[in-house]
């Protein structure tokens, strides 16, 4: 799909009248999507976003490209529970596997990542942040028509099981079975709706707390995956960002505490010790698998390799303790 077909499918969800002037510009830091700033005469900007059959990395990685039907059914879900979780859907158009989202303005709205690689690391932040995400676990468990909208596996296994860790499986064979028996409790453990990347650089720090993005491979599965994915994110900018190392650890610990003081549709130390495990298996999936952290340099990533191979070869603790644990150096 090319400009001119963008153009079309704005024209046809009546986003872009006839004859009204647009100017897109491309926005960075997605690997799966074409992302626009689209700025129409006369009006307010808007976000324009196209799912991509091959993703933007060294691997081959090919993903199904409805999984823009599958985000958009994701932030209209969350919407319902709390409008400020998530920006508005303003149109969609599934046969181009594209959609249009309100334009949040950076100044008001800063990337959680940029924040953090800025040293302004906000503890308390990240703690609303795991209570708003367990909010949404909670209001999704045991939702029937959530597990019959998001009950494909498919997109969830393209994008995360498949890539983070049966392909690291095969990359490091001492602790493949301990891999693979985590990915397949993963694949068939169905309780809540999962965002399924949860990750600082797709949340933005906004004026009412934090906004979800990129929910383009949500399931109906495992939320401790959420807790687990955005947690590894928090740890590895600890090795990639000593300075902050000691905050980054309270937001850590906070995001994860605040979560879990959240969950009640099951007992949250079993949800913990899942999220534990998964931590490890994550944390050496960003350095061997499709999708390695490409700010570690070769020293960290034998660090968090090492420590991630001792985490899975033995007991891993539970969530809480393995960030009080996790001290690199």
């Amino acid at each position: 799909m090319d400009d001119a077909a963008t153009l079309a499918a704005l024209r046809r969800l009546r986003v872009l009248g006839e004859g009204e002037a647009i100017t897109l510009t491309p926005l960075s830091g997605g690997v799966s999507c074409d992302v626009w700033r689209a700025d129409i005469a006369g009006g307010r900007p808007l976000v324009v976003k196209r799912a991509l059959p091959q993703l933007r990395v060294a691997a081959e990685w090919l993903a199904p490209v409805d999984r823009a039907e599958n985000e958009v059914a994701w932030l209209r879900r969350v919407a319902r529970i709390d409008p400020a979780l998530v920006p508005v859907v303003v149109a969609h158009s599934p046969e181009d596997h594209l959609f249009v989202l309100d334009w949040l303005d950076p100044v008001r709205h800063p990337v959680w990542r940029d924040e953090l690689v800025a040293g302004r690391v906000d503890p308390a932040f990240a703690g609303t942040l795991g209570a708003a995400l367990a909010r949404i676990h909670a209001e999704t468990a045991g939702d029937d028509a959530v597990a019959r909208s998001f009950g494909d596996p498919a997109l969830f296994d393209a994008l995360r099981i498949a890539p983070f860790l049966r392909y690291t499986a095969e990359r490091v064979p001492e602790v493949a079975a301990r891999l693979n028996a985590i990915a397949d409790a993963l694949a068939v453990r169905r309780i809540a709706l999962v965002h399924g990347d949860v990750s600082p650089k797709n949340i933005l720090v906004g004026p009412r707390g934090g906004v979800f993005l990129d929910a383009e491979c949500a399931v109906h599965g495992d939320p401790a995956f959420d807790l687990a994915f955005c947690t590894t994110h928090l740890l590895l900018k600890q090795v990639w960002l000593p300075e902050h190392r000691a905050v980054l650890a309270v937001a850590a610990r906070q995001f994860a505490v605040r979560y879990l003081a959240g969950v009640s549709w099951e007992e949250a130390g079993a949800l913990g010790a899942r999220a534990g495990d998964l931590v490890a298996a994550l944390l050496l999936a960003r350095v061997e698998g499709k999708s390695p952290a490409p700010y570690l340099d070769d020293a960290a990533r034998a660090l968090v390799r090492a420590r991630a191979v001792a985490l899975l070869a033995g007991e891993t603790p539970a969530i809480t303790d393995l960030i009080a644990a996790w001290e690199p150096r």
